[in-house]
């Protein structure tokens, strides 16, 4: 059990706009592990992909996520990471770069694009964060370091 799936969205209303970001993390098995949305406040749709891109690596990696298969519907985001498409917006490049950081963490890391709606949970955690405009969910806070105890 020392594998994940990770199901990451952001989104903006209006671009930039009220934000969130999103995320559903998964066993092997597809049971959730933990969800989590959070309110960004004005930010870019793009930057919201990013952050819960962000927010689900680092809650994978503290619970002991060992090879970590990323799903996410941001066609821009994955083709970045899979170096297909350059980054040239210099207020994604810090973003992109923190990803690449914390994919380090992991044995293995995939990055897959996948159709709005098979990625429903995650989209349904970032829009529960902007429609209550506060944190959602049963995640550790960004930066906080996962629950105590490991899962995997």
């Amino acid at each position: 059990m020392n594998s994940g799936v990770l199901r990451t969205d952001g989104g903006a209303r209006g671009n930039p706009g009220p934000a969130g970001a999103g995320f559903v993390l998964e066993d092997e098995t597809g049971s959730v592990l933990t969800a989590g949305g959070r309110y960004l406040g004005e930010t870019t749709n793009n930057v919201a992909e990013y952050e819960a891109l962000l927010w689900g690596m680092e809650v994978a990696a503290d619970m002991g996520v060992r090879r970590l298969a990323v799903y996410s519907d941001s066609e821009l985001v994955v083709r970045q990471l899979k170096g297909q498409y350059k980054v040239k917006n210099a207020g994604l490049k810090p973003l992109y770069l923190r990803a690449l950081e914390l994919a380090r963490r992991f044995e293995s890391v995939s990055f897959s694009h996948v159709r709005r709606e098979e990625n429903a949970a995650a989209d349904a955690m970032a829009n529960a964060a902007m429609d209550a405009c506060c944190l959602v969910g049963d995640a550790p806070e960004p930066g906080s370091g996962a629950r105590q105890g490991q899962l995997f």
